[in-house]
């Protein structure tokens, strides 16, 4: 009797194991930026579903933080399907999504009282599979809790995009411990594009790749995502005088 009641639990525990080793085993697909150099810095040649990518803006203030959201909400254009984004704070400013190609029709916003909560929701929606991208803000991001995300990711083959913003200075230090991320990445804003005529070019960022498993870190200058979610590099960084302060946040 004994024998036979444990029987369930074996197959259980055979049937997670198979499912993790073939989570491991399968080839993971990849989301290339179509920009050559950035994407041979990355394995695979983009930014690997089944797996947790977290950016930050490259300062403590609001324009940084929305360059890295409009970088992020860039890459969940590019993808297929559904895109739920978690959030805290009830800021977000659905038109710039939509002008780098994530249309409101596409995005389920999902607003939690509190920062545990939105964690929660991300893990839930990284486990349900079927969605284009998965995004979460979020303050602080504990390496027990990336973990949890990154097998979440894993076992859907969901990408999940979990972009870091500051209520205050001190907060911002915590994005230098360590997480679970395949990739780590640093937006910050630099002068407009120059135009003949006097205005406000398109937006240009300093785009670091910080940290990438089994690749090196290196430093993009990019122009802004366009209305596909798609970047490219230019190379003089001395042109231009003007900084856009149009933000994806209200308020």
């Amino acid at each position: 009797m004994a024998q036979t009641s444990a029987n369930p639990i074996i197959a259980d525990l055979r049937d997670r194991i198979q499912h993790l080793e073939g989570a491991v085993g399968r080839p993971k697909a990849s989301l290339p930026f179509g920009v050559a150099d950035i994407d041979a810095h990355l394995p695979g040649g983009g930014l690997a579903y089944g797996a947790l990518h977290e950016f930050a803006g490259g300062g403590t203030g609001t324009v940084d933080g929305a360059a890295a959201a409009l970088f992020v909400a860039g890459i969940a254009a590019r993808t297929q399907g559904k895109v739920v984004w978690c959030l805290a704070r009830p800021d977000l400013f659905a038109p710039a999504l939509a002008q780098v190609g994530l249309h409101p029709d596409r995005v389920i916003y999902v607003e939690a009282i509190r920062e545990e909560f939105v964690l929660e929701s991300f893990e839930e929606a990284l486990r349900f599979g079927g969605l284009g991208a998965v995004v979460a803000e979020v303050v602080r991001l504990p390496m027990t809790a990336s973990r949890r995300l990154q097998l979440a990711a894993e076992g859907s083959g969901t990408i999940g995009l979990v972009i870091r913003r500051w209520r205050r200075q001190t907060e911002a230090g915590d994005f230098g411990h360590p997480t679970a991320a395949a990739t780590r990445w640093r937006i910050s804003l630099l002068p407009t594009e120059p135009l003949p005529v006097p205005g406000i070019g398109r937006a240009r960022w300093l785009a670091e790749l910080i940290r990438v498993k089994a690749g090196e870190s290196a430093n993009f200058f990019v122009e802004a995502c366009d209305g596909q979610g798609r970047i490219s590099l230019f190379s003089d960084t001395a042109d231009g005088s003007d900084q856009t302060r149009r933000s994806v946040y209200s308020g």
